[in-house]
């Protein structure tokens, strides 16, 4: 700006300033606006697709691999970070990528001459495992051997078999072939280790639990077979019955006449056996259900085969569906274990006749078929 004229007025414009006046510095020119930049080539937007590379990876390997690519570009086009920035950040990129892509499947293929060779390196791959993160390979040979498990839930020792690297397998140990649906239900009996080291194999031969183990793989088992019980009286019979393995529950009384009928528990253990089911030499698995068929001693067995036939009656003379010895009036018609006085109605209900219904009301002899 002109310094001031004389008199103190202050100096035209286009005045020259005064020899000893100190020179003043040019006025900035106002500077152009700067050009905006477009998101994507921002600092943030290329810190925020470094942190996309191991999310996308967790999700899947293809989307981890788009995004490491989009990392790179926005890092080596168009930014002016030092060359050994751009190259740090591009080895934690696929470091990053790296920790979460998975473990490469062999498939179960066993390692051969030509596949221990190291592939030629592909420039267009990337590493997908690094030192500090690789898994343990479950290839390798176990660190202890196999305990004997013999006697163990099936369940248990599949457990213990796998921790140690042991590829298991089960089968049912007799000759029946049975399918085995829940390990926690059976037992080991025989367990055969096989295999090479680095592939060991174990092979566990199971039964039911509290079944009895058969002498062999593969061979029947060996249930206890049914002894003659008949005649026996149902009290002995019955213990000898438990001490096959069979369940006291599992163990039946019945009658071995068909018009017959058993006392009050406790009260017929001196009856006798007339046949049972299983019959005699027949095995008896634990879960067998024994049935024992018992008659009176006063009674005897059905004749002539003991009563195998299962349709045997007891002599009923009076036909009130009650055997003689239990009926105290066998012979009297109209009379019988629950009407000692005879049937209610009177005494004519038996007769035949048209005086059987001429005396009127409900008679049990007219109109049931006790009489």
């Amino acid at each position: 700006m002109p310094g001031p004229g004389p008199a103190g007025r202050p100096a035209p414009p286009d005045a020259p300033a005064p020899p000893d006046a100190p020179a003043l510095p040019d006025a900035p020119e106002p500077s152009a606006p700067a050009a905006h930049r477009p998101w994507w080539r921002t600092n943030r937007a290329r810190l925020g697709s470094f942190a996309a590379v191991p999310l996308l990876g967790l999700i899947a390997p293809g989307l981890g691999m788009a995004a490491l690519v989009a990392a790179l570009v926005l890092v080596w086009r168009g930014t002016a970070w030092p060359r050994a920035g751009k190259i740090a950040a591009t080895v934690g990129a696929m470091a990053l990528l790296g920790s979460v892509m998975p473990e490469p499947d062999d498939g179960g293929k066993r390692e051969t001459a030509a596949d221990a060779r190291p592939a030629k390196p592909s420039p267009f791959t990337l590493p997908t495992a690094f030192p500090s993160r690789q898994a343990p390979s479950p290839s390798l040979p176990p660190e202890r051997p196999l305990p004997d498990l013999r006697g163990k839930p099936l369940d248990v020792a599949y457990s213990k078999a796998s921790k140690r690297g042991y590829t298991v397998a089960y089968h049912d140990a007799s000759d029946e072939g049975k399918d085995i649906m829940a390990r926690s239900l059976w037992t080991v009996c025989f367990q055969e280790v096989g295999g090479e080291p680095g592939h060991r194999t174990v092979d566990f031969a199971a039964v039911h639990t509290g079944d009895p183990c058969p002498p062999s793989d593969g061979a029947p088992m060996p249930w206890p077979v049914m002894p003659e019980l008949v005649w026996k009286t149902w009290k002995t019979a019955r213990q000898e019955v438990l001490a096959l393995g069979v369940d006291e529950d599992r163990v039946d009384a019945e009658e071995a006449y068909v018009n017959d009928s058993l006392p009050d528990e406790g009260e017929y253990d001196h009856w006798r056996v007339c046949r049972h089911d299983p019959a005699e030499g027949a095995k008896v698995p634990a879960d067998e259900r024994v049935t024992l068929y018992l008659s009176s001693p006063d009674n005897g067995c059905p004749e002539p085969d003991r009563g195998t036939g299962g349709d045997a009656r007891l002599p009923d003379r009076d036909g009130d569906g009650d055997p003689d010895y239990r009926d105290p009036y066998p012979g009297d018609r109209k009379r019988t274990s629950n009407w000692p006085d005879g049937f209610p109605g009177g005494s004519s209900g038996g007769s035949s006749g048209g005086s059987s219904g001429g005396g009127g009301g409900w008679s049990p002899c007219r109109h049931t078929r006790w009489c």
